[in-house]
């Protein structure tokens, strides 16, 4: 796993370490149960008929969300012509930065559960670049 994940441009062998031995070598059910260990959700504030989000939840593995949320800034740098990144990038078209920090902890999230995808069934994400197979 370890080696695919460092195939991904953009991808180093220590990130790629500390995603498998934290997240993806666990038996996770779905792409919501990837998400919600890693601490990539919202917050929800829900009293009567009020509802709001609070930001992102404290529940989940600290180091896992610091480390996504970094890798996706780097991932915007090194895999621009991903469908992930031109996603990202329609979404923060208007150039405000608090648009910009909310959607890239929304991208840490898409990136995780790609990432997932891509070491339990080997389906590659659109666009991404891969490193040649040593």
């Amino acid at each position: 796993m370890v080696r695919l994940l460092a195939r991904v441009l953009g991808i180093g062998v220590e990130t790629a370490d500390m995603l498998v031995s934290e997240v993806l070598s666990r038996d996770l059910r779905d792409r919501r149960a990837v998400a919600r260990y890693a601490g990539l959700t919202g917050s929800p504030d829900e009293s009567g008929q009020r509802r709001r989000e609070k930001g992102l939840a404290r529940a989940g593995n600290a180091r896992v969300r610091r480390g996504m949320i970094q890798l996706a800034w780097r991932f915007l740098i090194f895999q621009k012509d991903s469908a992930l990144a031109q996603w990202y990038r329609a979404r923060t078209a208007d150039g405000r930065g608090s648009t910009r920090k909310t959607m890239i902890v929304a991208l840490a999230r898409k990136l995780l559960i790609a990432l997932w995808r891509m070491v339990t069934t080997g389906e590659i994400a659109q666009g991404l670049k891969l490193r040649p197979a040593a």
